[in-house]
């Protein structure tokens, strides 16, 4: 087979991500004529083929081949480089026979293939499986803004999005903020041909200048909050940053808090379930329990202490503590009748 016939890095495939051990090890288990894993071909209704499964182990071969890096192989104590082998070594690397399974079928049909070999070695993302599924113009346009090392994407937003690039996550996350109800794998079929990707990159671009217009004020925390869904829903309140930042500033103190990346939802969206409030302890609970002589405030009833939940007296959005003070216990009706309103 001639190689011009082989698409090794189809435009769904992700970037080069084998470490230098990986990648060794192809190496020698190759030099020791021992068998790879199988490698995973399409067939293309041209009658080419691209790479499902194999696209690392391919690449570490040719790059051998052409000199790239140098491997430590048999009991050779020095790495060697291709064109330091002998002639036969070079020879049998040339030689080494690969296992190929061809599939063949439809882009649903290739999906199940990628799900059904992703089970070893550096295992498939669920947004790698999508690319591959909806290859086409946008995708190819898409890794070009977001999947490249130091994209536009990484360069723009890499303090306030959290995973990898090259693992397809900002890509994945751009799209779940531009489709939010109607999901990633619903936003790729519709936009599966456009011509290009510059919607979505717009969109991206105009969150993470929001962001950095409201919070000018940066910390660690702001990297992973769902800044895109904040933006859906808040850009066109009218906000104040400075107001704002006084705020999280103070948030950020407060002892209370266990969960200080969810102060910036918190501040917009005024919802307490983003902040984790700190529970009041074990020993707080039987306090409040002992000093109520087991009787619920509310309805006068006596209830066991398992019976019953801790309760802010004064709310903390008032400026109540989690303090052995400022706890109560409720009947778990009338608690969860109070959190209700």
């Amino acid at each position: 087979m001639a190689w011009d016939k082989l698409d090794i890095r189809p435009p769904y495939q992700r970037e080069f991500i084998y470490k230098d051990k990986q990648r060794d090890a192809v190496i020698d288990t190759a030099s020791r004529e021992f068998p790879l894993n199988v490698m995973y071909w399409a067939v293309r209704d041209d009658g080419n083929y691209e790479v499902i499964d194999g696209q690392q182990r391919t690449i570490s071969l040719c790059q051998y081949a052409e000199g790239d890096f140098s491997v430590q192989l048999g009991s050779f104590p020095e790495k060697r480089a291709f064109h330091n082998l002998q002639k036969d070594e070079k020879q049998a690397l040339l030689d080494y026979k690969l296992m190929v399974y061809l599939c063949s079928g439809t882009d649903s049909e290739k999906l199940e293939w990628f799900r059904t070999i992703n089970i070893a070695g550096e295992e498939l993302t669920d947004q790698e499986l999508l690319n591959a599924v909806y290859h086409g113009s946008w995708v190819s346009d898409a890794k070009r803004y977001f999947s490249k090392s130091n994209c536009p994407a990484y360069a723009l937003g890499s303090d306030y999005l959290s995973g990898s690039v090259i693992r397809q996550d900002f890509l994945e996350t751009a799209i779940s903020w531009a489709s939010e109800n109607g999901g990633v794998e619903k936003y790729m079929s519709a936009h599966q041909h456009d011509p290009s990707a510059n919607d979505l990159w717009l969109y991206f671009s105009s969150v993470l200048n929001w962001v950095k217009a409201v919070f000018p004020h940066y910390r660690r925390e702001m990297k992973g909050v769902p800044w895109g869904f904040l933006y859906n829903d808040f850009q066109s309140a009218k906000l104040d940053p400075k107001a704002l930042e006084e705020e999280v500033s103070g948030l950020m103190v407060d002892e209370d808090v266990t969960n200080k990346k969810g102060i910036y939802s918190y501040v917009l969206s005024r919802k307490e379930k983003h902040l984790n409030i700190r529970s009041f302890s074990p020993n707080q609970r039987r306090e409040a329990y002992e000093r109520q002589a087991g009787v619920c405030p509310i309805c006068q009833e006596h209830f066991d202490l398992s019976e019953m939940e801790s309760d802010h007296i004064t709310p903390w959005h008032e400026g109540g503590l989690t303090s052995a003070e400022n706890c109560q216990m409720l009947c778990r009706e009338d608690n969860r009748r109070k959190s209700g309103k």
